[in-house]
């Protein structure tokens, strides 16, 4: 089983338990899903909290810090002689347990006798929010508690203590996310051989995604390669792709150790993009290299994303889509006509890292609060940069025939807005354009290896 050194978890656990006062911490690791019965399992995926601490990649696993010995345990199941003979052995698992510094094993029916000892004693149990039913279904026969009573019962210590820790990236961690973005580079390098007119995207798609499969990766979230590039995560690729067509891919694989990488680029399908494609993506490309450039520990994100939307407006401005004062207009929401979500979100063992655990905790601060507005509320991360910080950065622009016509019937930014010239735009869908940026103290770095996203380099 792939893990990092038993002294990295080891740090990791110890680190955790004095942020939490030496209090009893609870980690419910995932469970096999069925697709339609017991023995059809999806694939099977741990627990990102579960993996950063524990580093046990096996279902049905929980672990527990007890205070009175002082200790950590993991409760589950040895592989039984039945097991074996349908998915084969496995070292034990206190031999597991031992390879990340865990000396402690217990079945799983023991659990619940330790967790009524330390309720009884008057002590609180911290555990995280869930997001699957068998979590909360666990957690509340463990804690006797209703199953609609575990959310509210999460320890925000315990969430915002994890996503402190989580936050900043090791080495290690940054080295895995770089393996996995090698592994991006070359799908991203044979999306653009393979893309051409006549081919529909599904034949492109399943030859990229084979070479993650070829290292042994599983992907990050399921690839988005589509000519709808306006529909921003679009899992259909059904479309015949055409000439003067653009696709949109965005995709990512994980990383041995689970880490994601995740990169979009928009490709012509001709080879060579049109006039008014060219613009707009000149606009976009732009955009996201001022924003590289701003990144740097002490900044708010959310600022950064400002100046991403006052890019995107001064850009349309300069073709005559948007007029008026671009400041206005950004504090209007105008730009939400063409750009519709965050600049960008936190990367790590989950492609938008710790969402599970709360956005408005990962994003965000007591001071820092979102803003409810359309796009605005998008914004998965506001708060100031810190130095070990891993984020995309992925501006766009985005024609949506929908929401057009209704900013339109509505009049609504109707003094920044050129709906009429808008039209000649109409059917060109999306342009994306994201990379991995890893926050250090002197500023920042687009880690992995370059992945061609400049226009001579883009087109044949």
């Amino acid at each position: 089983m792939d893990s990092f050194s038993d002294s990295t978890y080891i740090g990791r656990r110890q680190h955790l338990v004095e942020n939490l006062s030496g209090e009893p911490i609870l980690l419910i690791g995932n469970q096999d899903a069925p697709v339609n019965f017991r023995d059809n399992p999806y694939p099977f995926r741990q627990d990102s909290t579960f993996l950063y601490f524990i580093g046990l990649d096996l279902p049905g696993l929980a672990a527990l810090y007890d205070p009175d010995p002082g200790s950590w345990w993991v409760f589950g199941n040895d592989v039984t002689i039945e097991q074996a003979v349908w998915t084969g052995p496995r070292p034990t698992l206190m031999e597991l347990c031992q390879a990340v510094g865990i000396r402690q094993v217990a079945n799983p029916g023991q659990l619940c006798e330790r967790i009524q000892a330390i309720k009884s004693s008057g002590r609180q149990i911290h555990f995280l929010p869930t997001y699957r039913a068998e979590q909360t279904l666990i957690l509340a026969k463990l804690l006797q508690i209703a199953p609609e009573m575990v959310e509210a019962a999460a320890s925000v210590r315990l969430i915002k203590a994890v996503v402190a820790q989580r936050s900043i990236k090791s080495p290690q961690e940054i080295g895995q996310i770089e393996a996995a973005l090698q592994v991006s580079a070359r799908m991203h390098e044979a999306a653009r051989g393979l893309t051409r007119p006549g081919l529909y995207e599904r034949q492109v798609v399943c030859q990229i995604e084979a070479i993650a499969r070829s290292e042994g990766l599983s992907l990050a979230f399921p690839t988005i390669f589509s000519v709808r590039g306006e529909i921003l995560h679009n899992p259909y690729y059904d479309n015949l792709m055409q000439p003067g067509q653009m696709v949109v891919h965005d995709s990512g694989v994980e990383s041995r150790l689970h880490y994601a990488s995740d990169i979009t680029r928009t490709i012509p399908v001709s080879g060579r993009f049109t006039d008014r494609q060219r613009e707009i993506y000149r606009i976009v490309l732009a955009t996201q290299q001022q924003a590289i450039a701003a990144i740097r520990p002490g900044v708010e994100f959310r600022t950064i994303h400002r100046l991403a939307c006052r890019s995107l407006l001064a850009g349309l401005k300069d073709l005559g889509l948007v007029r008026g004062d671009i400041d206005e207009a950004v504090e209007a929401g105008a730009h939400t006509l063409f750009f519709q979500c965050g600049l960008g979100h936190m990367l790590g063992l989950d492609v938008h890292d710790m969402e599970a655990l709360g956005e408005d905790y990962v994003g965000y601060t007591d001071q820092i609060r979102r803003n409810p507005a359309f796009g605005w509320r998008s914004l998965r991360l506001a708060r100031a940069l810190e130095a070990g910080f891993v984020l995309t950065v992925e501006p766009g622009i985005y024609f949506i025939d929908q929401l057009i016509d209704r900013f339109k019937a509505e009049g609504r930014f109707a003094s920044f807005i050129d709906y009429q010239k808008i039209q000649a735009y109409r059917g060109m869908g999306g342009i994306r354009i994201e990379d991995d940026v890893l926050v250090t103290p002197e500023g920042c770095r687009v880690l992995g290896p370059p992945i061609p996203k400049h226009i001579d380099d883009i087109e044949c």
